[in-house]
């Protein structure tokens, strides 16, 4: 049973109807011409393995922000918040993470605390690896603030051949660092702001997985790292 719950991954809900839909596309199209068939049956397969949705185990301790997605940083820099959901005009530090359609597109939760802001803005849908992505793109805002009191804001931006953003938390909610809490549909981008004085233990260009990966610690005086690809 071990093996089984390793080899065979669970699908998150909102994946089921698009494999209905391949899954009957393949029987119909494989009626009417064959080589439709096999086709749609490998989209459907890739369906499947899209919207699969494996267990995580996520650090517990206070200070720590844990990936809420999967993929690669793709940029760390200042930048001020979304308007929609600005507390202030600080600066902070931003980290994206960029979502291709191979990497799980189940959302968690970063960091612990009450939901204390949601915004939903409906932009454009730019390729999620550009830099005007942040800002023009259609967006999902939550601001949560941990039990120290400090605002944390994270957001799930759609990108070129992304159309639904689904976001399952409510204004007042309590969360757990890692919680599942949404899903971008094929292709996307997640940006969490930091204070600027917190330096991230992420590295452009390194791979995170969504609700494993520490991305930086209230608690630790790490300066900014760096490293080397091989």
């Amino acid at each position: 049973m071990d093996l089984l719950k390793h080899i065979i991954v669970p699908i998150n809900k909102e994946g089921y109807p698009f494999i209905f839909i391949a899954a009957v596309a393949s029987l119909v199209l494989g009626t009417i011409y064959s080589p439709l068939g096999w086709l749609s049956a490998v989209i459907t397969c890739w369906m499947i393995y899209f919207f699969r949705d494996p267990d995580r185990i996520t650090p517990l301790r206070p200070g720590l922000v844990i990936a809420p997605a999967d993929g690669v940083i793709s940029k760390i820099e200042r930048a001020l918040l979304p308007p929609e959901i600005a507390i202030d005009g600080k600066y902070r530090k931003r980290i994206s993470i960029f979502l291709n359609i191979f990497n799980v597109h189940v959302n968690r939760v970063p960091v612990s605390g009450r939901i204390s802001a949601l915004n939903y803005y409906p932009g454009k849908f730019f390729n999620a690896s550009l830099d005007k992505a942040s800002a023009e793109n259609e967006r999902q805002s939550v601001r949560v603030t941990n039990d120290e009191g400090e605002d944390i804001v994270f957001v799930q931006i759609a990108g070129l051949i992304a159309r639904r953003i689904v976001c399952n938390l409510k204004d007042g909610q309590e969360v757990k660092a890692g919680e599942r809490f949404g899903i971008i549909r094929f292709g996307s981008r997640m940006d969490i702001y930091l204070p600027e004085e917190i330096n991230p233990l992420v590295i452009e260009g390194q791979q995170v997985i969504a609700g494993e990966t520490v991305l930086a610690d209230f608690g630790s005086s790490e300066g900014p790292r760096t490293g080397v690809r091989h």
